[in-house]
């Protein structure tokens, strides 16, 4: 504990652990999470409302982060934008990280040939990057938004697989499970309580950075125009539009540009706050 001394009666303490960048990264996450579930408390404009003599107004005390093309508040659609947003990052994230668990367990208790057969196709998709793979999947399967969520998902497969695998070829040699095959514990019953919960829990805290980057995929994904479909305000796809305009109106990429650079750095910062502290305790 560092201690300031006010002059004659009180002492203020303050605790060495306090980061004023990590209770801003929190914070930060906090109102997203407000902006996604209920826009309308922070905006009641509404983000699909044109009009065309307001096209191209700067930031001003009327539109604080000025106006597009078609005359529609920036602010309004960057707070509605949020939801795709982070349903991008959430959801891709669940889908690598449950088939990653399925597949990485299978192939670190599996016998040799199933571990194998997975890790050479987990070797063959690594060789891909993760937008090239997400951009492939949606050429068969067609755009959307939830497409692209499940594209961008089965591209983090590969990361969370390989994890899962390291982590159970470590756990399963563990003496606690030793000891519960001894015993008599029936396979599933030593795979689900000892096995699963150890092997997946330090990946949990890695998924969570992995977040941030799923939402760069997805925000570049629509930047590509395999997004939300125009009119749904969405920060890649504002991207997308915004460019045609960047000598004429700067802030039709900049402002989603910052949210898009804060959304990922907060996150981020966070999911490594977590690792930094389980790796701490396990010390």
């Amino acid at each position: 504990m560092s201690t300031y001394a006010i002059p004659w009666r009180f002492t203020l303490a303050l605790p060495n652990t306090f980061r004023p960048g990590l209770s801003l990264a929190w914070l930060f996450v906090i109102g997203l999470s407000i902006a996604a579930l209920v826009p309308h408390w922070l905006t009641g404009i509404d983000p699909l409302a044109a009009a065309a003599r307001n096209a191209y107004l700067p930031p001003s005390s009327s539109h604080w982060l000025g106006t597009d093309e078609n005359g529609r508040d920036v602010l309004a659609r960057l707070i509605h934008g949020v939801r795709p947003s982070l349903l991008m990052g959430l959801v891709s994230t669940a889908i690598g990280l449950g088939a990653g668990i399925i597949l990485g367990l299978a192939a670190g208790l599996g016998p040799r040939l199933v571990d194998g057969a997975i890790m050479r196709l987990i070797d063959v998709l690594l060789a891909f990057p993760d937008l090239l793979l997400a951009l492939v999947i949606i050429t068969f399967w067609g755009q959307g938004l939830w497409i692209t969520l499940i594209a961008v998902g089965v591209a983090s497969i590969p990361r969370f697989a390989r994890m899962v695998r390291a982590q159970t070829l470590v756990v399963r040699d563990a003496p606690y499970v030793e000891a519960a095959t001894t015993l008599g514990r029936h396979r599933a019953a030593v795979v689900f309580r000892h096995v699963l919960p150890n092997a997946v829990k330090p990946i949990l805290i890695l998924a969570t950075i992995g977040i941030g980057h799923n939402i760069i995929t997805g925000a570049a994904l629509s930047f590509l125009g395999f997004g939300a479909s125009p009119p749904a305000p969405e920060w890649g796809s504002m991207l997308a539009m915004g460019r045609n305009y960047l000598a004429n109106a700067w802030w039709l990429v900049a402002w989603p540009s910052v949210a898009i650079i804060l959304t990922v750095v907060s996150i981020t910062a966070i999911g490594r706050d977590w690792l930094a502290r389980s790796e701490g305790k396990s010390r």
